[in-house]
């Protein structure tokens, strides 16, 4: 059996003093009168082994063996904060239909959140807003009869009978599941499993240290395996997180059949590097597309898991409904819901689309894959139409690409991200992400839901070799060119617009006859001068608008972060027979930005022959890094 890989969250090496102290693995339960609520409470219940380090983040407190003897990386509680905030609106739903209210600390009445500084500073015209909510869910209540109120309530740390069950399939040292028992209301169970006993344990010990044993069960199973069992039985869970270091796709088959009818998938991706165009054959064996190494590579590797997971859940008989899928620092996170239904399942392959993307001017189209035409009460379900491109660029001459299958459709439930940005908004206390939450779920809010892919302003003025536009101005040209634009999570300068590309190359023709280029230096089988030498049929404005300058951006919420620390991205995989050793640790540090830059230290191989010097064919001389010593041996050959 193939060993499940650790999670990204925290990844447990070594514990040999932990497997002699605590040798069982399944939490028992205990009284909520003996439950720790202070981290004193804690220390006198369970007492540190030598070596022993505790992190703490959110209301969770992790015990560790060492620092050298566990993975556990900062940078992804923003991850793990957006989780519990997202996990906590889907449970809010879910326990509304069954007449439960959740009690979630710091939280005031619920508003919906506004990105005008006018709504903001007029006290008025939120009293106004709140009022007309309450009038829109007393109708709401009106028409459900039969529908129970909300007497009953759930707060976080207690179990609720009629609450959600909870999988995380990779857990490691169980940080995410002890923070889900501790900061989100309505949940039944919590089964943190990891295929590592020596992880099972760790993860006993924490559940136990922060008193919330009682809410997770260690598991100690293969994740795939676990979720196979669990396919097709009535007490199946409702959430299923699978984070995993690398790739998912060895687990998403299991987990779209495992998952509840209406369930929340949650699923994050690190092999951005195969996601984002370096490998797109691997991409392909994984999920089942070719990805495009573009600029708008980031949004692509959202759609690629999101087509691989509704492929997926076709082949028995359900769909997907993505709720907020976002791609920030070094990975994508996606949260979507599974449902089942043999006629939606029929209108997969029209949501699925491939892409045509020209390598000289960066110009995309979309085929999908699939179309459905109206045929009385019904609809008729054929084979797309297609290309929607000839063998070559209209606008540059050069060759596409061809890309995909990719999801076409929405990325986000609009709604839903808005109840979710509502509440962090209005629980400012509760994450320590909480700022780039909103800015973040704020971008997601001002998209286009309907317009897959994007440009960027610098790879545009690349492609001519011009200035680059203000974004402003370029947003403003597309607007009075009767076109929409947003801009995009994903990338900073994102051009997200519904205007075509023949338009895109119109603007910057007329911004290249505002600041024109060295045309003679052009070489005539350019993109650049083939682009340049057609007149633009369309007379651009750049004037500003009110309108170009979205919100966000307005009220400068932290949307694109700086760099939070030195070596933040993803970290070296931990080893099963030891932690991450001094040696690994000075290796990755050796190997950064190593195609960016030559060696620095030229002598290192000098205690080698030069190869070529004895065949008479070096011709480096004395600065070849190999020693030209003839006396001297190779070190590889023994005598």
């Amino acid at each position: 059996m193939e060993t499940t890989p650790s999670s990204t969250d925290t990844k447990v090496t070594s514990m040999e003093a932990e497997m002699n102290a605590e040798p069982q693995v399944t939490a028992s339960f205990a009284p909520s009168s003996e439950r720790p609520d202070t981290s004193t409470d804690r220390d006198k219940l369970i007492e540190l082994l030598p070596g022993e380090t505790v992190v703490k983040e959110g209301k969770a407190a992790i015990l560790f063996p060492s620092a050298n003897e566990v993975f556990y990386n900062p940078v992804q509680e923003f991850n793990r904060d957006l989780t519990c905030a997202v996990l906590t609106e889907f449970a809010r739903e879910w326990m509304a239909k069954k007449g439960v209210k959740l009690l979630v600390p710091g939280e005031k009445e619920r508003m919906v959140v506004s990105l005008s500084e006018e709504e903001k500073e007029s006290a008025s015209g939120l009293a106004a807003e709140e009022h007309e909510m309450e009038e829109e869910e007393e109708e709401e209540k009106e028409k459900k009869n039969g529908e129970e109120e909300l007497t009953a309530t759930a707060t976080a740390g207690e179990i609720c009978e009629d609450g959600l069950r909870v999988l995380e399939g990779l857990s490691a040292s169980g940080l995410r599941s002890v923070r889900f028992a501790l900061e989100v209301p309505g949940l039944r169970s919590i089964t943190a499993n990891d295929f590592s006993f020596k992880a099972a344990a760790l993860i006993s010990r924490n559940a136990r240290y922060n008193g919330v044993e009682h809410l997770v069960q260690t598991s100690c199973r293969d994740a795939s395996m676990l979720m196979y069992e669990m396919r097709g039985k009535k007490q199946s869970y409702d959430v299923i997180d699978i984070d995993p270091y690398g790739s998912p796709a060895s687990f998403l088959d299991a987990a779209v059949q495992a998952v509840s009818e209406g369930g929340l998938l949650c699923v994050t991706c690190t092999d951005m590097a195969v996601m984002a165009g370096n490998n797109s054959e691997t991409c392909y064996s994984k999920y089942g597309s070719m990805s495009l190494k573009a600029r708008y590579c980031h949004e692509m590797a959202l759609r690629i898991i999101l087509h691989s997971v509704d492929q997926r859940a076709a082949v028995y008989q359900r769909y997907i409904r993505p709720l907020i899928s976002i791609s920030v620092d070094f990975y994508i996170r996606v949260f979507m819901q599974v449902h089942t239904g043999q006629a939606v399942v029929k209108n997969s392959a029209s949501k699925q689309a491939l892409v045509y993307n020209c390598v000289g001017c960066g110009s995309f189209h979309l085929q999908r894959m699939g179309k459905k035409t109206p045929n009385g009460k019904h609809m008729k379900f054929s084979a797309a139409t297609g290309p929607p491109v000839g063998t070559h660029c209209e606008h540059c001459g050069q060759r596409h690409q061809l890309g995909g299958p990719i999801w076409a459709e929405p990325l986000h439930d609009v709604s839903f991200v808005q109840k979710v940005l509502s509440a962090v908004s209005s629980n400012p206390s509760r994450f320590g992400t909480a700022k780039r939450i909103e800015g973040m779920l704020s971008m997601v809010t001002e998209e286009l839901e309907d317009v897959p892919l994007y440009y960027t302003v610098d790879q545009l003025s690349s492609i001519v070799h011009c200035n680059t536009p203000p974004l402003l101005q370029f947003r403003s040209a597309l607007l009075h060119a009767k076109h929409r634009v947003s801009l995009s999570h994903a990338c900073k300068n994102a051009i997200k617009t519904d205007a075509p590309p023949s338009v895109i190359w119109d603007i910057m023709r007329s911004w290249e006859k505002a600041n024109p280029v060295k045309r003679e230096k052009l070489s005539e089988t350019s993109p650049a001068f083939k682009i340049l030498s057609k007149e633009p049929s369309l007379e651009a404005c750049f004037t500003v608008r009110e309108d170009a300058n979205p919100q966000s951006r307005k009220q400068h919420l932290t949307r694109f972060q700086e760099n939070p620390q030195a070596f933040w991205g993803p970290k070296a995989r931990a080893r099963a027979s030891g932690g991450i050793t001094t040696e690994l640790d000075e290796k990755r540090k050796m190997f950064q930005n190593k195609r960016k830059r030559h060696t620095t230290d030229l002598l290192r191989h000098k205690h080698q022959p030069c190869k070529r010097f004895k065949k008479g064919i070096c011709t480096h001389g004395d600065k070849c890094c190999y020693s030209h010593d003839p006396e001297l041996k190779d070190a590889n050959k023994t005598d």
